[in-house]
């Protein structure tokens, strides 16, 4: 294994450190790449992983998990506590999606490859040595420069309906905003897939957008991060539970996809209510003064969740998802 942490993972105690992985370049033959890495552990119990940073755009996870790991007391939990605050590091040193050092998106790059690229080796760690130690997996993300959510907390559709149960219980302990049963656009490769391949409870956010976090984003984190250990039994205490709103993502006639380059003009904001054949979004093709715009319309009945975020749109990228909401149970 290629990745060598620089703390122990079984000690009791709070343990900061990195994750070092071996990378020789121009400006240093012999560099490693350092991730960032809390243990924080207590006797028996539950494992709970938490990992931000995955994309090096989404902000709320980073704030959250670095201050879960300056502050969680040792002495207060049972079992342990494995906090990534920057897994992607070099992506996130950049303020970038995908990692500069080989342009490879790490949330599609699981299980990833020991002898793979720096981003596919990262992959590799979690995938073999940290994720199979885990009781539970929380990924946190929000839309990064280039999208806008509503923010939630998601689950996925499971072939194992217990173990869906088991990671519904954690998404509504979690008690963000919105709560959804959340549709992948392309699921391989994906952090969540592996996780939940290994039978793992598993629980992702997405909590904003823009390339930035809120007041109001990073509290939904911070909170979120504290119940699912008090839902595990790993803190003490009881979840702060509020309203949380349940959306579903049953089907591809959720998203629209832009297909002209142009200027786009949110007609709706997030979070208003439409219907099927409203207009979403018009795109004006740009620098082209009377010509009249392309309108993208919802293609069903729901609330729109997530939506483009940059004024500039391109062929291919998605404007807008709407969901369905759901009865509360």
């Amino acid at each position: 294994m290629s990745v060598t942490p620089t703390i122990p993972f079984d000690r009791n105690g709070a343990h900061h450190g990195f994750l070092r992985l071996p990378y020789s370049r121009d400006d240093s033959a012999w560099g490693s790449v350092m991730i960032p890495v809390s243990v924080i552990r207590n006797g028996a119990g539950p494992t709970a992983l938490f990992v931000a940073g995955n994309h090096g755009d989404e902000y709320e996870g980073l704030v959250a998990l670095h201050e879960l790991a300056a502050t969680l007391d040792p002495a207060k939990i049972r079992g342990r506590v494995i906090i990534l605050p920057a897994l992607n590091q070099p992506a996130v040193a950049a303020g970038r999606r995908v990692s500069p050092i080989d342009g490879v998106n790490l949330n599609r790059a699981f299980p990833g490859r020991p002898d793979g690229s720096v981003t596919e080796k990262i992959a590799h760690y979690v995938s073999r040595v940290l994720v199979p130690t885990a009781d539970l997996v929380c990924d946190l993300h929000s839309g990064g420069k280039t999208l806008d959510f509503l923010p939630f907390a998601a689950v996925h559709v499971l072939e194992d309906k217990a173990q869906q149960a088991a990671s519904e219980a954690a998404m509504r302990a979690f008690n963000a905003p919105y709560s959804a049963i959340m549709l992948e656009i392309d699921a391989v490769g994906m952090l969540d897939t592996e996780a939940e391949g290994q039978g793992k409870v598993f629980v992702t956010t997405e909590l904003g957008g823009g390339g930035s976090a809120t007041a109001q984003s990073v509290a939904v984190a911070r909170k979120g991060v504290r119940n699912l250990l008090q839902h595990m039994g790993i803190l003490p205490g009881v979840p702060q539970i509020g309203p949380s709103r349940m959306l579903d993502m049953p089907d591809g006639d959720c998203f629209t996809f832009c297909e002209s380059a142009g200027l786009m003009e949110p007609v709706v904001d997030l979070g208003a209510v439409v219907a099927k054949g409203d207009t979403l979004a018009r795109v004006w093709p740009l620098g082209r003064p009377g010509q009249a715009p392309v309108a993208y319309a919802a293609r069903r009945d729901g609330i729109l969740i997530s939506r483009h975020f940059p004024g500039l749109v391109k062929a291919g990228d998605c404007l807008g998802v709407v969901a369905v909401e759901m009865d509360a149970d």
